[in-house]
C-alpha cells in the first residue's frame, strides 16, 4: 500500500530470465531452495536447476504427472524427485555422507528406503492406515509428515514415534488446503494447517520417567488461529514469515491477492509485525495448494511460489530504507540513517541525499533551514559551496546563506564575500555591520568595501552605523588614526578599547580634550594608567583652556599619590574652589606642599568659614579660628569640639567669655565640657537671674559626669591595687625560689667565694618585706670561715631555716 506511512519490512521482486520462459509454456508447482542453487518442479513433471537470478543450468524431464516435491540433501549432491504418483519424498539431510543413503517416501503410507550391508534397499513402513501422507520434512534424526489426521514425529535415531499433533479443523479438505511443515532448527517444527499455527519443541524426557515411553517428547510452546488459510511458513529469527490463502470476497477484490505477513509469535497468540498483499501472475485463478513458501537457510531469502510467477522476498537492507525515506520525502531521517551507516550503504552517497534534502527545503521555502544545512552536507567541497551561493543569489536569498560560509582554514573566493557583502549594502545597514564584525578581514578585499561605504555615506554622511563600520574596516587595514577619528567624532565606546590594543597613545596626545569631553572617567583612569606614554605635563598643558576637565584629572591624581603633582597643589585650590568645594577641605588636610597663605587668601576672598578656620588653626592662629567659628557659625558645638582638639586652657577661656551672655551657648558648655574644664568655673561667672534653657538637665548631667568619674577612679584604683599586689606575689615566689651557687660564686657579704673547690651549696635566701630568714646550723652543715654564712658539709642532709 504506497499510502501507508509504516515502511516495509521486505522487499520484493520477481524471478526472471529461464524462469520466465518455463512459466510461459508450464507452470511452477513447487521448489526446493539450496544455498547455490534452485530446484524447481513444474505441472509437465519437468525439474530444472536453477541459478540464484532463476537462469536454468539443467533440465530434467522426471515424469509425464505434475512434480509434487523436491528434496535436497546438505550438500546439494543428490536430490529426491517425486510425482503426483509418488506423492512426497524426503531425503535423509546427510545422504552423501551417510553409509545406509535413507530417505522416505509417502502415499497411502510412509515408507523409510536404506541400503543395507549387501548394497541393496531394505524398505520398512513407518506408519500407515491413516489416508494419503501430504507432505514430509526430513531434518537431523527427526522425520515429520501430515496425513488426513494430523502430523507425527519420528526419531530415525532411536526408531520411534514420539507425537502424534491433530489437526484443529477437521472440516478441510486436504487436498486443498494441504498441511505445511517447517523445521525451524533441528528440533523445533512449525506446523501450519488451515487458519491453525502451532510451533513444537522437541524435547529429551528425564530418564527415570521413561519407562515404556519414547526418549524424547514435543511441547508445543505457541499456538494461534490466524484471519486466513496458511499456504507456507518460514522462520526469521524468532518470528514467522507467513504465506496466507485470502478467499475471494466480492466487495474487497484486492484481498484475494496472497498475503506476506511478519507474524511475533507468543506463547497464547500472535502479533502482527507486517503484512504486504502480493499482486502475483493469475493470482484471481489459485487456490490455497496453488500457492508455496521456500525459504534459504543461508540468508534471509523467502521464495513465493504460485503456478505462473515465482516472487522473491528479502529483508530490507539500510539502502532500502533510505528509499522508502526519500520516497515518502523524509530527508532529514535519510540524511541521519545515511550518516549513520554510511559503511554499508551501497546504492546511495550521503552528500547527494544532503543535496537532496537542501532542494526540498529550498522548493519548499524553508532557505534559512537550507542555508544551515549546507554546513553539514557541503562541508569541504567549495565547488558546491559556490553553486549553491550562486543559487541563492538567483532567488534572491543572499542573505539566508551568509551566516554559514566557511570562514575557517577553508574558505572561497574573495568575490564570494564581496558579493554577498555589496548585496548587504544596498539593503541592511545593519546585516553589514553584524557580517563586518563577524567575518575575519582577510576573507575580502578590504579597500573595495571601504571604497563601496564611503560612497554610501556621501549620501548619508552622518549614518552612525555606517561610520562604526567604516571605523571597524579601517581598524582591519590597520589605519589606526583613521579609525580614532571616528570612534571620537561618534563618541563611540569602544574608542579607548582601541587605543589600548593598538597602543594609539601617541595618536592621541592632542585629542585628550576630545577624550575628556567623551568620558572623563574613563578619559582620565586611561591617562593616569599610562603616563609613562602621555606625561603629566603634557595633560596638564592640554587641559589647560579647560580648567573643568583639568581639576577632574588633578583631583584623581591626587587621590592616587598625594606627593606626584605637588608641584600643581597650589592650581588646585583655585580649581578646588570653583568646582568641587565639598573636597577643599579634605585637599587643605591632606595635602602637605600646597602654600597655607594662597589657600587662607582664597578661602577669604570666597568667604569660605570652615575652610579659613582649619587654615588659621594650622598656621598657629587659633584665638582668631575659634572666633569666626562663634561670630561667622555661631555653632557652639563646631566651637566646643574646636576646643577640645587644641586642647588650650585659653581657648577654653576664650569660649567662656564669649558665651557668657549668650544662654544658648552657655546650656551647650554646660552639656560638653565637663569632662575638659572644671564645670564651676563656668557656674560662677554666669549672671543671677540669666535665664539658661533646659539648665536643670544641663546641671544634672554635669552631676552625672562627676559620679562617672568617680566610678571610673575609683574602679582604676581597685584596679591598680590589685594588679600591684599580683605583681608583689609574683616577686615574692621568684625571691623564694633556691639559686645554685658553685665555687665561682662570691659571698655578697665578705665577696669571697662562697664554696671551697669541689663544694655545691644550694643557697636560700628569702625576702619578705624587711625580714631576713638566716639558717641555724644543723649537723653536717656548716658556716662560712669569713662571715659567718653556714654552707653545706660533706654528708650532710637538708637546709634547715629560721625566721
Amino acid at each position: 500500500d504506497e499510502d501507508t506511512e509504516e515502511e516495509p519490512k521486505l522487499k520484493y521482486e520477481r524471478l526472471t530470465n529461464g524462469v520466465t520462459e518455463i512459466l510461459q509454456k508450464d507452470a511452477a508447482s513447487c521448489m526446493t531452495v539450496h544455498d547455490k542453487f534452485l530446484a524447481l518442479g513444474t505441472h509437465f513433471g519437468k525439474v530444472y536447476l536453477l541459478d540464484i537470478q532463476g537462469n536454468v543450468t539443467q533440465k530434467f524431464e522426471i515424469s509425464p504427472v505434475k512434480i509434487n516435491q523436491i528434496s535436497l540433501d546438505e550438500s546439494g549432491d543428490h536430490v529426491g524427485i517425486c510425482s503426483e504418483d509418488g506423492k512426497v519424498v524426503a531425503l535423509h539431510p546427510q545422504f552423501s555422507k551417510s553409509n545406509n543413503k535413507q530417505f522416505v517416501t509417502g502415499g497411502n503410507k510412509i515408507l523409510l528406503y536404506e541400503r543395507n550391508w549387501l548394497n541393496r534397499w531394505k524398505t520398512s513402513v513407518l506408519h500407515e492406515g491413516e489416508g494419503n501422507i501430504t507432505n514430509v520434512k526430513w531434518r537431523a534424526n527427526l522425520i515429520a509428515w501430515a496425513n488426513n489426521v494430523g502430523v507425527k514425529i519420528y526419531d530415525i535415531s532411536s526408531k520411534q514415534r514420539i507425537t502424534n499433533v491433530l489437526q484443529d479443523n477437521t472440516n478441510l479438505r486436504p487436498d486443498m488446503y494441504p498441511c505445511s511443515l517447517c523445521w525451524k532448527d533441528n528440533t523445533t517444527l512449525i506446523i501450519g494447517w488451515g487458519s491453525s499455527v502451532k510451533i513444537c519443541v522437541v524435547k529429551e524426557r528425564d530418564p527415570t520417567e521413561m519407562r515404556d515411553l519414547p526418549s524424547r517428547y514435543v511441547e508445543i510452546v505457541s499456538a494461534f488461529e490466524t484471519e486466513f488459510f496458511i499456504s507456507g511458513l518460514a522462520p526469521l529469527a524468532d518470528q514467522l514469515v507467513t504465506l496466507y490463502y485470502v478467499k475471494e470476497n466480492s466487495e474487497q477484490m484486492f484481498r484475494t491477492r496472497p498475503r506476506l505477513d511478519i507474524i511475533q509469535p507468543l506463547p497464547e497468540g500472535c502479533e502482527e509485525i507486517s503484512s504486504d498483499a502480493l499482486t502475483v501472475r493469475n493470482f484471481q485463478e489459485n487456490q490455497c495448494r496453488d500457492y508455496r513458501l521456500e525459504h534459504s537457510e543461508g540468508e534471509p531469502l523467502f521464495y513465493i511460489i504460485s503456478p505462473k510467477d515465482i516472487v522473491v522476498a528479502k529483508e530490507r537492507d539500510q539502502d532500502d530504507h533510505i528509499d522508502w525515506l526519500l520516497e515518502k520525502k523524509k530527508y532529514e531521517e535519510a540524511l541521519m540513517a545515511a550518516e549513520i551507516s554510511f559503511k554499508n550503504i551501497k546504492r546511495h552517497d550521503v552528500q547527494k541525499i544532503g543535496m537532496a534534502y537542501i532542494n526540498h527545503l529550498v522548493e519548499r521555502g524553508d532557505y534559512d533551514a537550507a542555508a544551515r544545512k549546507c554546513q553539514k552536507v557541503l562541508g569541504k567541497n567549495m565547488d558546491l559551496w559556490e553553486n549553491e551561493v550562486y543559487r541563492f543569489k538567483t532567488i534572491g536569498q543572499l542573505k539566508a546563506i551568509s551566516q554559514y560560509l566557511p570562514r575557517g582554514d577553508l574558505r572561497l573566493r574573495p568575490a564570494i564575500y564581496e558579493m554577498i557583502l555589496h548585496e548587504f549594502l544596498k539593503t541592511d545597514y545593519e546585516g553589514f555591520a553584524t557580517l563586518i564584525r563577524e567575518w575575519p578581514g582577510e576573507l575580502y578585499n578590504n579597500m573595495a568595501i571601504v571604497q563601496a561605504v564611503n560612497e554610501h555615506l556621501k549620501k548619508d554622511p552622518t549614518n552612525s552605523m555606517l561610520l562604526t563600520t567604516l571605523a571597524e574596516l579601517y581598524t582591519y587595514d590597520q589605519r589606526y588614526d583613521r579609525a580614532l577619528e571616528i570612534y571620537l567624532k561618534l563618541r563611540h565606546k569602544d574608542v579607548y578599547q582601541l587605543i589600548h590594543k593598538h597602543n594609539l597613545f601617541s595618536a592621541i596626545k592632542d585629542k585628550i580634550v576630545l577624550l575628556m569631553d567623551f568620558d572623563k572617567e574613563k578619559a582620565v583612569d586611561m591617562l593616569l594608567d599610562n603616563d609613562d606614554k602621555i606625561s603629566m605635563d603634557k595633560v596638564v598643558e592640554e587641559l589647560k583652556d579647560r580648567p573643568e576637565l583639568l581639576h577632574v584629572y588633578l583631583h584623581k591624581l591626587f587621590k592616587r599619590d598625594h606627593h606626584k603633582g605637588q608641584k600643581y597643589h597650589e592650581r588646585q585650590i583655585s580649581l578646588y574652589a570653583e568646582y568641587d568645594r565639598p573636597n577643599l577641605l579634605p585637599f587643605l588636610r591632606e595635602s602637605m606642599h600646597c602654600p597655607l597663605e594662597k589657600a587662607l587668601e582664597i578661602c577669604q576672598q570666597r568667604h569660605f568659614v570652615e575652610e579659613t578656620v582649619f587654615l588659621l588653626s594650622r598656621m598657629g592662629n587659633c584665638r582668631r579660628a575659634l572666633q569666626m567659628i562663634m561670630e561667622e557659625l555661631a555653632d557652639v558645638d563646631k566651637a566646643i569640639e574646636f576646643a577640645k582638639e587644641q586642647d588650650d586652657r585659653e581657648l577654653w577661656d576664650d569660649l567662656i567669655s564669649y558665651s557668657i551672655d549668650k544662654p544658648p551657648f552657655i546650656t551647650g558648655l554646660l552639656n560638653n565640657i565637663g569632662t575638659h574644664v572644671d564645670p564651676i568655673l563656668l557656674i560662677h561667672r554666669i549672671k543671677e537671674g540669666m535665664e539658661i534653657p533646659n539648665l536643670r538637665d544641663s546641671l544634672v548631667k554635669i552631676l552625672q559626669d562627676y559620679n562617672l568619674q568617680i566610678l571610673l577612679r575609683e574602679g582604676c584604683k581597685k584596679i591598680l591595687v590589685a594588679d600591684s599586689l599580683s605583681l608583689l606575689q609574683r616577686m615574692h615566689r621568684t625571691q623564694k625560689r633556691g639559686v645554685r651557687v658553685d665555687e665561682e660564686n662570691i659571698c655578697e657579704s665578705c665577696h669571697t667565694p662562697i664554696l671551697p673547690s669541689g663544694e655545691i651549696l644550694i643557697l636560700l635566701l628569702h625576702y619578705y618585706r624587711f625580714s631576713f630568714y638566716v639558717l641555724w646550723q644543723v649537723p653536717g652543715i656548716q658556716y662560712c670561715n669569713i662571715c659567718s654564712a653556714k654552707r653545706r658539709g660533706p654528708g650532710s642532709g637538708i637546709l634547715e631555716m629560721k625566721k
